[in-house]
């Protein structure tokens, strides 16, 4: 048995957004989310580095996601960024970016999310803070 079983559950397919950068949910629980991207040419900018937004997007993303958590894999609470301040702190120098966001406070309607985006070498590439609005606060 896994340490959290939540995670077992295929996750729901991808929205336009998601398609579109192509990055996939691996992990989905209570106050916590991981995304993660194989980078390809179409993600980086003239630099031959993954573009900012790239960054942003992931961090947007996984610090969203760890506060609509409800319970199961694909059922969650609607929620939209209120505000996203990002530090970038370095290149990859791995083929993959992992982002992990955790919710770190907050109550019913507006919750606060840090996290960062890795590479698949340990690299810390930025760091993300943000604050979410739920737009239902059922649970």
């Amino acid at each position: 048995m896994t340490e959290h079983p939540e995670t077992v559950e295929p996750f729901a397919s991808a929205y336009g957004f998601q398609d579109l950068i192509g990055f996939r949910k691996t992990e989905f629980r209570e106050g916590y989310a991981r995304f993660e991207l194989d980078l390809g040419p179409q993600h980086m900018n003239r630099a031959m580095v993954p573009h900012g937004g790239i960054h942003c997007s992931l961090l947007d993303t996984a610090l969203g996601a760890a506060g609509v958590y409800k319970g199961l894999p694909n059922d969650f609470r609607r929620a939209v960024t209120l505000n996203l301040n990002v530090s970038y702190l370095a290149a990859p120098k791995g083929r993959m970016l992992i982002a992990e966001g955790r919710r770190v406070g907050g109550g019913k309607t507006i919750y606060f999310s840090e996290g960062h985006v890795e590479d698949d070498t340990g690299l810390i590439l930025a760091r993300a803070s943000g604050a979410f609005r739920l737009l239902d606060q059922s649970r």
